[in-house]
């Protein structure tokens, strides 16, 4: 699970520091979010064996899953 929030923090500190303009911010949020929707439909293919070899519960996944795109 860290590996897919791990990717997102990166993202967010990275793409979008406090210096930037308002637009670079936004565009930044922007490929955040979509990141996220996609990591996330990727974890929801995966089967019991893949989730297994990541490390992933079934019960993580799900709260992974029940998210919004914005969290």
């Amino acid at each position: 699970m860290e590996r897919t929030l791990s990717s997102d923090l990166f993202f967010e500190y990275s793409a979008a520091p406090a210096t930037s303009s308002l637009p670079l911010r936004i565009a930044a949020t922007l490929l955040l979010w979509q990141r996220r929707i996609v990591s996330r439909r990727q974890l929801a293919r995966l089967d019991a064996r893949l989730l297994a070899d990541a490390g992933i519960s079934e019960s993580q996944r799900f709260a992974e899953l029940r998210k919004p795109f914005w969290r």
